[in-house]
């Protein structure tokens, strides 16, 4: 930095009066602070780095007081960098400012991969920081061992489930997944489904992996009871707001199953809670319903957070959670981004994957892409729904990614709830039967509580008006039974 641009910067902050998030402040007036470890440890280890101002006095309302000796400061801060692991390397810059010298120490980030930084007499736990608002805080074991992780490339997707066994995954399933794969592998297709299922990352020493286990498994939530989603649909803007009757929660639904399947639940969870928007186009005075936030959106999302989310031990007791509001969508998964992305790379840079044995399977389960292509397919559906842009945010023990519902420049609409509107419900339920489903993923769209409900009152009528057809219907009552969307009558 130049000694014309450290001036500016004291400007800057003195018109400020602040702190920040790679601002530090110390007078230095009549000696260097003795602990700076938190801030260099803090400062390194975020991507931006920092710089530590010398010779403003917070306490004075952010007055230039001075250094009391330039040499000196910068031999004392460089031996202070010199005790972190690794050392950081400070860039020193002297500048006179109002007849008074000021000091700035800029503190490099370090790379990903020697990451913590930490102060080596209080060693890696109790010497690693994260910078916080304006504030330097411990690390979390969590935290730390996110570092670890990627450095050492240690997948927790691939980590055994020691309680379960092969037999609890879903036989057909599993077959299916692997006769897929071994179509275009002679060679692999040679094998046994045991050392198969090795390489293939399905188990390690013949248990099921984490990532089989929510797959695959009959039922994944009875070895991870909060590897599930919670969802609520919120009478207001924030949690805690009530409806004119005393309600929280409109709707309260814990979504378990494997990953397809929570996925399919948790689109049907926002389709019976969301309003459904008739858009009149002033041009061509044609009417369409469109659902309050486009469904493409939605299931990408969800389908990220469940996929990337942090499979670690740590975060074994936090469910993905999605949050319906009366102005917005918000889909937290648990963990922050993996390795060096960032939120503004998102969508154009190729990330490392975090779980990648859970993403090729669930490519295959779900219809995930995993070609990167999640986050511009938000964005894009967004823009076609003329709704503001997908907020990402990557908090310190999360992601979240918010939709709003506030229109951008788009045609007049009158809005009615989701369920009210039985035209568009039935548009919906045989979109949604486009790939056949079972008895119980059509009770599981619908909402309902019991099959026979879900047949009753929504499925057996569209059977006989010819809408929807069993893929098996001289075996009306099979247990293999599935239900489609007649061809003529496709979206």
């Amino acid at each position: 930095m130049l000694p014309a641009e450290l001036a500016e910067l004291v400007r800057r902050i003195q018109k400020q009066k602040s702190e920040g998030q790679t601002i530090e402040i110390k007078s230095a007036h009549e000696d260097v602070p003795k602990r700076l470890y938190d801030t260099l440890s803090s400062f390194s280890n975020q991507d931006q780095g920092g710089i530590i101002f010398f010779g403003i006095d917070e306490l004075k309302d952010y007055a230039v007081v001075g250094i009391y000796d330039p040499q000196d400061l910068q031999k004392k801060v460089t031996e202070q960098c010199n005790q972190m692991e690794p050392p950081v390397r400070a860039l020193f810059t002297i500048a006179e400012i109002e007849g008074k010298q000021v000091c700035s120490a800029e503190i490099p980030s370090i790379e990903l991969s020697e990451r913590p930084c930490y102060y080596k007499g209080a060693g890696k736990v109790k010497g690693s920081y994260i910078r916080v608002g304006d504030a330097d805080q411990h690390m979390t074991d969590h935290e730390i061992y996110s570092f670890e992780a990627y450095r050492r490339h240690r997948h927790d997707d691939e980590r055994p489930a020691e309680r379960a066994s092969m037999n609890m995954l879903d036989r057909d399933a599993l077959q299916s997944y692997l006769a897929e794969q071994r179509k275009s592998r002679p060679k692999f297709a040679s094998l046994p489904d045991s050392p198969a299922c090795e390489l293939l990352n399905i188990s390690r020493s013949g248990k099921p992996t984490l990532a089989a286990i929510m797959n695959f498994c009959v039922y994944p939530q009875g070895y991870y009871p909060q590897l599930c989603i919670t969802a609520v649909s919120v009478p207001g803007t924030q949690i805690g707001d009530v409806s004119g009757n005393g309600v929280r929660f409109l709707d309260n639904s814990r979504i378990e199953g494997t990953i397809s399947s929570m996925a399919d639940q948790a689109v049907a969870f926002c389709l019976r809670n969301m309003k459904v928007r008739t858009v009149i186009d002033p041009r061509t005075g044609r009417r369409d319903d469109r659902t309050e936030y486009p469904v493409e959106a939605i299931r990408e999302a969800v389908l990220n957070a469940l996929i990337h989310r942090d499979y670690s031990t740590y975060t074994e007791g936090t469910p993905v959670q999605l949050d319906l509001f009366t102005d917005r969508l918000e889909v937290h998964s648990p963990g922050c981004l993996y390795g060096g992305m960032s939120v503004e790379q998102l969508g154009y840079a190729k990330p490392e994957l975090r779980n990648p044995a859970l993403a090729v399977m669930a490519e295959k389960l779900t219809g995930a892409e995993n070609r990167y292509s999640g986050i511009p397919t938000m964005r894009r559906a967004m823009k076609e729904f003329h709704l503001p842009e997908p907020k990402f945010e990557n908090r310190r023990d999360e992601f979240v990614v918010t939709f709003y519902n506030t229109a951008a420049g788009s045609p007049a609409a009158t809005d009615s709830p989701s369920e009210k509107n039985s035209a568009s419900q039935t548009d919906l339920l045989l979109d949604f039967c486009k790939t056949p489903r079972t008895r119980q993923e059509l009770a599981d769209f619908l909402g309902r509580k019991t099959v026979y409900s879900a047949m009753r009152k929504f499925i057996t009528p569209l059977v006989k008006s010819g809408r929807l057809e069993m893929t098996i219907p001289e075996k009306p009552k099979s247990k293999n039974q599935r239900y489609r969307t007649r061809p003529q009558q496709a979206l």
